[in-house]
């Protein structure tokens, strides 16, 4: 059979088909691994918001239990306050993270579709080479079964004029 006149054009769509699907795992990795973060950053923020509840209600049990005045009030607001600020760092990094994780996910589609695309040239190429070896095939066969003919053909002459 002769050689596949496309088969380094198959070669390097296999290849480029491989190198997406690698794309797509890296691409997919990091987006959970962005989203793992997401969620612990979530949950730290609803320890830290429970936490404050517990420091606060202790702070001012303490506060109040040394000595009544004006100035253990804004003591227990201030630290109150402190750990309020903590809180909304803390969401506003969060809110960065989701971004982080919404462009991580854009990414991921984008290789997806990258690796679908390349998965689908791939497989028209192999398409064509399949019909490509039908098609050698059906010639071999015909040119196989002409000189079988011919073969008839030249021993029916050969049996006629041996026979005169």
């Amino acid at each position: 059979m002769p050689a596949y006149r496309l088969q380094t054009l198959l070669e390097m769509r296999e290849r480029a088909e491989e190198a997406a699907k690698q794309a797509f795992s890296e691409a997919m990795r990091f987006f959970h691994d962005q989203k793992e973060i997401l969620e612990t950053m979530r949950s730290d923020l609803t320890r830290r918001q429970q936490e404050r509840k517990e420091k606060v209600l202790a702070y001012r049990t303490s506060v109040l239990s040394r000595a009544v005045s004006s100035n253990a009030f804004e003591q227990i607001e201030r630290f109150e306050q402190r750990l309020r600020d903590e809180e909304a760092k803390l969401e506003l990094e969060i809110g960065a993270q989701e971004g982080n994780v919404e462009r991580a996910r854009q990414r991921m589609e984008q290789r997806r579709m990258e690796m679908a695309e390349a998965a689908k040239e791939k497989k028209a190429i192999e398409k064509h080479k399949e019909q490509w070896v039908k098609q050698v095939r059906y010639e071999r066969q015909m040119r196989e079964e002409l000189l079988q003919e011919e073969i008839g053909n030249t021993l029916h002459l050969q049996k006629q004029r041996g026979g005169r």
